[in-house]
């Protein structure tokens, strides 16, 4: 383990969980303990997905500090509780999101990527009548030469 007292970073962390949970599959373990439930799931859906395949796969899961155990009916009560509460999560949040955006394009804000090289087509279209390359030209302006063709190619249609 790294760092101090075997305290690892989130990626290293991530790592020993899919381990973990391979030998789990594996029926090699009958039990997983934690001592806080923040370190085995790094949000509610993860944790929720996570708890429930060991419950599956039937591996009992304690979690020390908040006294969860899953080979309890009310360690499974309260999974059951924590699943309806990341749905309820993702579904605001998904509303939330919905609605940003609705309000972004009624305020004619552009969403997706920025436009770049669209910006430089007369420079382009420029550049091309003087018998500069596409390849050349790309260079030049730093964009693709995808980009370059695709520009060219509206101007001949």
């Amino acid at each position: 383990m790294s760092g101090v007292n075997g305290v690892g970073s989130g990626g290293g962390q991530r790592q020993r969980r899919a381990k973990l949970r391979g030998v789990a599959r594996g029926r090699e373990i009958d039990g997983v303990l934690v001592g806080r439930l923040d370190r085995w799931g790094r949000s509610l859906a993860d944790l929720v997905v996570t708890l429930k395949e060991l419950a599956e796969l039937g591996v009992a899961f304690v979690s020390l500090t908040e006294a969860l155990d899953l080979t309890t009916p009310t360690g499974r009560a309260m999974v059951g509780l924590l699943s309806v509460f990341a749905e309820f999560e993702h579904s605001i949040l998904c509303e939330r999101v919905g609605a940003g955006l609705a309000e972004a394009r009624r305020n004619g804000k552009r969403l997706g990527r920025p436009l770049t090289a669209s910006k430089k087509s007369s420079q382009i279209r420029e550049l091309y009548r003087a018998g500069v390359s596409k390849a050349a030209i790309a260079r030049k302006l730093n964009i693709g030469r995808t980009s370059v063709r695709r520009i060219l190619a509206v101007r001949t249609k």
